[in-house]
């Protein structure tokens, strides 16, 4: 408990640095455009890339940066395309995916098993759990039905968003300490 109290306060911290500002907006800026760049491979399979700057994020800040980075993301993605309309449920899913990506990433070192328990409590809590609930709600079909047609999108992303997540936060991770070392 205390490392998690201590991991928040650190990253709430970094919201002191203007540096931190400015790099984070950047990356929701990228986030932005990549939710813009989907290769649609079926109608309930496509492959985006616009969670690598989230995660980048988490890794760098922590989860109350990264938290804020999804919102605002959430935000101006749908003000800038909006696609159906405004539902505050998957703000929610931004918030708690940046944050996860921050509890799991932030000051720890890059391996492939905390890349896969990140990839994995998304996946559960977010892709197979709050997901299908919000289009539940907005759209008034059975969880059970959504859950299901989510399964196999989700088993088949799982292990190419990993590798996507490793190979970006291993060359994030690599510059980071590059600057480090200059400093």
């Amino acid at each position: 408990m205390k490392r998690t109290v201590s991991l928040v306060r650190s990253s709430a911290g970094e919201l002191t640095r203007v540096s931190t500002i400015a790099a984070a907006g950047m990356l929701v800026a990228v986030g932005v455009v990549l939710s813009f760049t989907k290769i649609v491979l079926s109608p309930v399979l496509e492959i985006s890339f616009d969670f690598l700057p989230l995660a980048a994020g988490g890794m760098l800040y922590g989860p109350v940066v990264s938290g804020i980075m999804g919102v605002v993301g959430d935000v101006l993605g749908y003000l800038v395309r909006p696609n159906g309309p405004f539902f505050p449920g998957f703000t929610l899913n931004a918030l708690v995916s940046g944050s996860l990506y921050g509890f799991f990433l932030y000051r720890r070192p890059v391996t492939l098993g905390r890349v896969i328990a990140v990839s994995a409590v998304l996946t559960l809590i977010v892709n197979l759990g709050l997901n299908p609930l919000w289009l539940s709600m907005m759209y008034g079909k059975a969880f059970v039905v959504l859950l299901t047609g989510r399964l196999l999108k989700n088993a088949v992303m799982f292990p190419i968003n990993t590798a996507l997540l490793m190979t970006v936060l291993k060359f994030v991770e690599r510059f980071r300490l590059r600057r480090q070392a200059e400093a």
